[in-house]
């Protein structure tokens, strides 16, 4: 069985990390994410998740170190990794809004409950 790869980006600057509030679908919007979409076939993790945030927000990034696995089912893998802002401010093209949080507020977020795996390495990140 073909596994689906999915792509998640931790953007940090000054030690604050960028979330995207969902608009679809109905049992996740309103809840909080990280960024990022579908791997497609022939892409690099890196180079998908470079091409979701361009698409997303409009931004390009440098994909930085893998920072986790979630198995959302048995045929789809959530992966984040930490992302570098290099050109551009983000802007919500396929969310409700963006936020940047600081490590003190990943408690108090809304999060989509795949995201909720990241929190102890996003903390890491934000420290």
């Amino acid at each position: 069985m073909v596994n689906l790869i999915v792509v998640a980006g931790a953007i940090v600057a000054e030690s604050r990390l960028l979330i995207a509030q969902r608009t679809r679908p109905p049992e996740l919007a309103g809840r909080w994410e990280l960024p990022g979409g579908k791997v497609t076939d022939g892409e690099t993790d890196a180079e998908a998740l470079a091409r979701e945030l361009a698409e997303e927000l409009g931004v390009e990034v440098e994909v930085g170190a893998h920072i986790g696995d979630v198995e959302l089912n048995a045929t789809t893998t959530l992966r984040a990794y930490a992302a570098m802002l290099l050109r551009g401010e983000p802007e919500p093209h396929d969310h409700a809004a963006l936020r940047w949080v600081s490590a003190g507020e990943l408690d108090d977020v809304d999060w989509v409950p795949a995201d909720c795996g990241f929190l102890p390495a996003l903390r890491r990140l934000l420290s």
